[in-house]
């Protein structure tokens, strides 16, 4: 084992410390949710994607800003809107008249860490652009397929009260979420 690979291990201590100090700093931000913010932390230990479902206003944007800022990651916030079209999510090829080309324009898949902001907004058409890209880190546009920053983690919000104006995420998208998370309101004394 060479000197830079030893150096990059770490032992289950020292990452356990490392994410309560991660937590401790969220916690800061967003008060009194300890166990959401737990189960977030170990998604993103384990690179997989949270679905937080619960109501307005209590902190599920927040959460996943404060991971992205915390962590140093790049951000991006899509709200999804029934108006919303695939290629808003992974991009698009554009012409350029000065070269006569067409040259890709990344959509906001392309960061570290995504919010799909109220994703049961969007039709099912356009939930499924992100399928690939939570699944293999890659979204294929134009038949050019292209990866995805390292790490790409999606931190989705759904408000499961409202129905009108809704669509039900269907289960090939729920099934590449690892963990549903719900905020729930502060108790009395927080």
């Amino acid at each position: 084992m060479t000197t830079t690979s030893t150096n990059r291990l770490r032992t289950a201590e020292q990452v356990g410390e490392q994410a309560g100090a991660v937590l401790r700093e969220i916690g800061r931000a967003v008060v009194g949710k300890p166990d959401a913010l737990e189960h977030v932390m170990l998604a993103v230990l384990a690179g997989g994607h949270v679905l937080v479902e619960d109501l307005p206003g209590l902190g599920k944007t927040l959460l996943a800003r404060s991971f992205a800022t915390t962590l140093g990651l790049d951000f991006r916030r899509i709200q999804f809107t029934p108006d919303l079209l695939p290629s808003d999510v992974t991009g698009t090829p554009l012409y350029d008249q000065r070269s006569g080309e067409m040259v890709f324009r990344p959509g906001p898949v392309f960061t570290h860490l995504l919010l799909a902001d109220e994703i049961n907004r969007t039709p099912p058409k356009t939930q499924a652009a992100l399928l690939e890209a939570m699944a293999e880190s890659q979204v294929t546009v134009d038949g050019e397929t292209r990866p995805l920053a390292d790490p790409f983690l999606v931190i989705a919000t759904a408000n499961p009260v409202e129905y009108e104006g809704t669509y039900s995420l269907p289960e090939a998208q729920l099934d590449r979420f690892q963990l549903r998370v719900r905020m729930g309101y502060l108790a009395a004394r927080e």
